[in-house]
C-alpha cells in the first residue's frame, strides 16, 4: 500500500466558514475553476464534482461518499478520479485555535497501482492554498 498523504495547514477563519469552505457548492466552484459540486452530507451520501470536458461535454472530474460528517469538525469520505473505479479514503479534521483554525487533511487507504496518487500529493497543497487564500481574503488564484 501506498503512504497516507498528511497536510496540516493553519487558516484564520472561523471554523464554521472553513467548514463551509470544504462542503458549500459556492466555495468548491471558485476552489475547483468553477466545478459543480454536489454533496449529501449523510453516511452514505453521494459527493460529485461535475462540469464541461475537455470536448465541452459534460462530465464527472470526481466522485466520491460521504462516510461520516460531525459539522464543523470531521469530515470522512471516499472518493476517486472520473466516476470512482479506483477509489481512496479522506478524513478533514478541523480543530479551533485562538486565531485560526487547524486543517490535518489525511488522504490514505491507496490501491497500489491508482494513478490518482501523484496527482493528489500535488493537488492537495495547491487545493488547501486555493481554499486558505479565498477563506481569509475573498478571492483565490488560478491552478497552473
Amino acid at each position: 500500500m501506498k503512504p497516507p498523504l498528511t497536510f496540516t495547514y493553519y487558516i484564520a477563519a472561523p471554523i464554521e466558514k472553513v467548514w463551509d469552505g470544504f462542503v458549500s457548492k459556492e466555495a468548491n466552484a471558485q476552489i475547483f475553476m468553477g466545478a459543480n459540486f454536489a454533496v449529501d452530507l449523510k453516511p452514505g451520501g453521494s459527493m460529485t464534482w461535475t462540469g464541461p470536458g475537455k470536448d465541452g461535454k459534460p462530465t464527472t472530474y470526481v466522485t466520491g461518499k460521504v462516510i461520516r460528517a460531525d459539522e464543523p469538525k470531521l469530515l470522512e469520505y471516499e472518493f476517486g478520479m472520473g466516476t470512482g473505479e479506483k477509489m481512496s479514503h479522506v478524513l478533514v479534521e478541523l480543530t479551533p485555535e485562538s486565531e485560526a483554525v487547524q486543517v490535518k487533511v489525511t488522504n490514505d487507504r491507496w490501491i497500489d497501482d491508482d494513478p490518482a496518487y501523484t496527482q493528489n500529493a500535488d493537488g492537495w497543497p495547491r487545493i488547501l492554498s486555493r481554499l486558505k487564500t479565498l477563506l481569509e481574503t475573498g478571492k483565490t488564484f488560478k491552478p497552473h
